[in-house]
């Protein structure tokens, strides 16, 4: 039965028609969002969210300010993080729904068509970094709100827009650091994704640095050293022998495939003419919902130990071996559905449906994301919000980052729509 006002206009209908009518508005306040840098790294991210609170506060809404300390986010290596919490009370019962999107993102790179900072417009589609993941959705759920609040109907519960900022860094200081300290607790929680997906699950990510020591010496003779590089590459062949094996292992999780690693960076060495002493490289290995971290990173150091002993008999170093240390810079567990999350799937599902004219699936995504710090802590949650079908349409991490502007249109009105099913 769908729910109507007292002028019997249904309530999902006045809804689609208050973001229809705020709809220019709600795009040169995402042109705001995306026009403020936020590059991480360095990660300076306390100015974007003082310059959200001050546009919302033009809403009505308040935002509560969180600091992280700042010997805390510097031994973290970013500059500075003020995560945003916003509280929309209607009653003391009924649930409280979080709203999570994070406004830190990698930096632009080169190639770009339009101004990464710029928020220009063309062929419908809003250009720059963080449009489609995910300051989108900093304008999805806060005019989404405005929609259901625009009803003046009775609600039970409340919802919350947490706005964070370290989702890049892997959510610790951002949505971890909120629940850690007690600040929130929701019953339910919608975080930032896109428009033509439900996802329930994600992939989770080890990424370590492992430098290899070996024995500078000059190149005219080179055997009175130990060459680093020699060792790396030993090492690095046995890591990517490791990853063939990997797509012989797959999950049961629609949407997402198989483990896999890749080695982002290398560095070392001193000059052309010097035999390199130490080389570090830094990879990152993606595990499927079922794996266990624990035996994965217990794995990979296996196969990095025994590749380095292998290099030093082979090549006869035993004397003076290769050596080895391996730093684990991020554990990010995979996101596992939890079975109080079926409220969320069967109403963003039935509005999409109705909304996009098309039927949504559910499924997980190969991505990590900070939305399983919440779901560690018992909290149901789903990822569903503005941006495109894929990533790669997306252009996320990569030039001319672009949102379809109606996509962000229909999707603020699912999302809206299911605040109002489930706290009528």
């Amino acid at each position: 039965m769908t729910a109507t006002s007292l002028n019997d206009t249904p309530l999902d209908t006045q809804i689609d028609s208050w973001i229809d009518a705020h709809f220019d508005e709600q795009v040169r306040f995402l042109q705001e969002l995306v026009r403020v840098p936020t590059d991480t790294p360095p990660g300076n991210n306390a100015p974007h969210a003082e310059r959200t609170a001050d546009l919302i506060q033009a809403f009505g809404f308040e935002a509560e300010k969180y600091p992280v300390p700042a010997d805390e986010v510097k031994a973290y290596g970013m500059e500075s993080i003020t995560n945003l919490i916003v509280r929309r009370r209607y009653s003391e019962d009924g649930l409280t729904i979080a709203l999570n999107a994070h406004g830190d993102v990698v930096p632009p790179g080169e190639g770009w068509t339009y101004p990464p900072y710029g928020a220009e417009i063309a062929d419908g589609k809003l250009y720059g970094r963080a449009t489609a993941v995910s300051k989108s959705d900093f304008s999805s759920f806060t005019f989404a709100v405005r929609a259901l609040e625009s009803l003046n109907t009775p609600l039970k519960g409340g919802v919350e827009l947490h706005f964070t900022y370290d989702e890049e860094f892997g959510g610790e200081k951002g949505p971890g650091w909120l629940l850690a300290q007690g600040l929130t607790k929701p019953d339910l929680m919608i975080a930032a994704g896109f428009s033509y997906q439900v996802v329930t699950a994600h992939n989770g990510c080890l990424q370590m640095e492992v430098t290899v020591h070996g024995k500078m010496a000059h190149a005219a003779i080179p055997h009175t050293g130990v060459d680093a590089l020699q060792g790396a590459v030993h090492i690095l062949n046995a890591l990517y022998a490791q990853n063939t094996l990997y797509q012989d292992i797959t999950s049961q999780v629609a949407g997402i495939s198989h483990p896999y690693l890749n080695v982002g960076r290398i560095e070392g060495g001193t000059n052309t003419n010097v035999v390199p002493g130490t080389v570090a490289f830094k990879l990152d290995r993606r595990m499927i919902p079922e794996e266990n971290p624990t035996v994965v990173e217990a794995d990979i150091r296996r196969v990095i130990a025994d590749a380095a002993a292998a290099f030093n008999t082979l090549g006869g170093h035993e004397g003076n071996p290769i050596t080895i240390d391996i730093k684990r810079l991020l554990l990010a567990r995979s996101m596992q559905p939890l079975p109080g999350n079926k409220p969320l799937v069967d109403a963003v599902q039935k509005h999409a449906l109705q909304v996009f004219g098309e039927h949504m699936p559910v499924e997980g995504t190969p991505l990590y994301t900070d939305v399983r710090l919440y779901a560690e802590r018992g909290i149901p949650g789903i990822i569903y919000g503005a941006g495109p079908r894929t990533v790669l349409e997306s252009h996320a991490k990569r030039a001319d980052e672009r949102l379809d502007l109606e996509d962000l249109r229909r999707a603020t009105k699912v999302i809206a729509r299911t605040l109002l099913d489930l706290l009528q």
